[in-house]
């Protein structure tokens, strides 16, 4: 039976005009003192001309620019070659020399994921208002996660907000809390016990800030008159380490959507967040959390981890510990099935796998669910985002790569009660790269990492040839009936 899948006028392609003020520097500490050196040597009179300058150039493309800055002179401002007082604007000076622009988009805007935005006021009957993540990469090839917002309207079409033309990044929470018991299970689980471990922590109480890790560490490191063992310097290393991987972030409310980023922040992610698999997650009292699963990549291993929010305002990341936590393209169910949360895997980096846990950190166990079988999929297999709940079973978008490296997207649907049962699949792809769609940073390649049902019709954007990003539309109805 054919599927008819119908293409959208709507393509969202890279903005090398978004960039982002990020760090800037120019090598070890002595050259940064030899800059600053010359800076000082500036005369007072020519300073207030340059910063004209540089405020005409640059204060249109960035919201406070001038607390950015200063931001940045703050966090150099040790490697001054002098503690004589500095006027403003040669603080200013100073910290714009260390600063550069970003541009987040420059190589590709592409593998979204969508769900239903937290605010549905002001919409006529019919329509739904969403939230689109995307995977931004610039230079380097470090990706971050992007958003726009969009509305599908009664009709069905499907509109998307054009971006403003600022990003920014948020700020970090100074001191998160750090739940002790889920802490120490997290140690546990990376190999960090031990006597040196049980002093730290029996430093602590029930909950922590980081700068409160950060003392009891420090006490042991001087708690013997030779200090701490090579060893034990591993393991503080480890658990600091565990610490930050874990961290809130908080973007202000005048922000919109379009001006949030998140950029890559901890060593785990050093060369990018990749593929955030964004699900609107049902808690048994009825409300609503929203989770990403991703993938954190440092330039040499991959990692999955999460990101929750509620509002897209405060994103707390989440370290994803156990031996099932491994590999991409986890994708999490929308609520609990049998009280348990239940996760979509890819363990051996060619098949999908199921898993089940008690807490959303901890994947111990998993349980091979569907490999490689139709021609368009022998080389590998994997989900395309979060399962939907419909009245016939859970529907899964899968990916599948063939002959050329071509990627496609196809679907199959497991059982509401038993997920672990296959009942129904896709022989053949839903979405394949057409003529119009194979040229880009990647050939041949179509793949999203989440879809939305409205209305009876799923809602797929999808990734062009890991560039840019389209959208298509394809009766729920048609998919399943077309399912052996």
């Amino acid at each position: 039976m054919s599927i008819t899948v119908k293409r959208t006028s709507t393509i969202l392609t890279p903005d090398q005009s978004r960039v982002l003020l990020r760090p800037f520097s120019p090598g070890k500490p002595e050259r940064v003192a030899g800059i600053i050196a010359r800076i000082m040597a500036i005369p007072e009179d020519r300073i207030g001309p340059l910063l004209d300058e540089l405020c005409a150039e640059f204060s249109r493309r960035h919201v406070q620019i001038r607390k950015l800055v200063l931001e940045r002179f703050e966090q150099i401002r040790e490697l001054m070659p002098t503690d004589e007082e500095v006027s403003e604007q040669r603080r200013l000076l100073i910290g714009s020399y260390f600063l550069a622009e970003y541009s987040l988009e420059s190589a590709a805007l592409f593998n979204p994921s969508i769900v239903p935005h937290p605010d549905q006021t002001d919409l006529p009957s019919g329509a739904l208002r969403f939230i689109l993540s995307l995977r931004a990469t610039g230079e380097g090839h470090v990706s971050s996660i992007t958003f726009r917002t969009g509305i599908i309207h009664p009709d069905q079409r499907i509109e998307v907000m054009s971006p403003t033309g600022f990003v920014t990044e948020p700020r970090q929470i100074p001191n998160p809390l750090y739940e002790k018991a889920l802490f120490e299970r997290k140690l546990a689980e990376l190999g960090l016990t031990g006597e040196f471990t049980r002093r730290v922590m029996n430093k602590l109480g029930g909950s922590f800030t980081m700068e409160e890790l950060r003392t009891a560490l420090q006490a042991e490191q001087f708690r013997l008159p030779d200090g701490m063992t090579q060893e034990d310097q591993g393991v503080a290393q480890g658990i600091w380490m565990l610490a930050r991987s874990n961290y809130e972030v908080q973007f202000q409310p005048d922000q919109q959507i379009s001006e949030r980023i998140l950029f890559p922040a901890t060593p785990s992610q050093r060369n990018g967040i990749e593929d955030a698999r964004f699900v609107r997650f049902q808690n048994d009292d009825g409300s609503y959390i929203y989770y990403a699963t991703f993938t954190a990549f440092d330039g040499r291993v991959v990692m999955p981890e999460l990101v929750e929010t509620t509002d897209f305002l405060r994103f707390r990341f989440i370290t994803l510990n156990g031996p099932a936590a491994q590999d991409k393209g986890m994708a999490l169910f929308p609520r609990r099935i049998n009280g348990l949360y239940t996760m979509l895997s890819r363990q051996d980096k060619e098949s999908i796998y199921l898993m089940f846990s008690d807490n959303v950190h901890f994947w111990n166990e998993c349980k091979l669910l569907l490999k490689p079988t139709f021609p368009w999929e022998l080389v590998q297999i994997g989900n395309c985002g979060s399962p939907i709940e419909t009245d016939a079973g859970w529907l899964v978008l899968s990916h599948g790569v063939g002959p050329m490296r071509k990627y496609c997207i196809g679907a199959f649907l497991l059982d509401r009660d038993d997920p672990s049962k296959v009942i129904g699949r896709l022989h053949e792809p839903l979405l394949h790269p057409n003529e119009s769609e194979r040229e880009g940073y990647v050939p041949n390649v179509v793949y999203t990492c989440g879809v939305l049902l409205h209305k009876g019709e799923l809602i797929i954007p999808f990734g062009l040839a890991d560039h840019a990003t389209g959208f298509a539309t394809v009766s729920l109805a048609e998919v399943l009936a077309a399912m052996n």
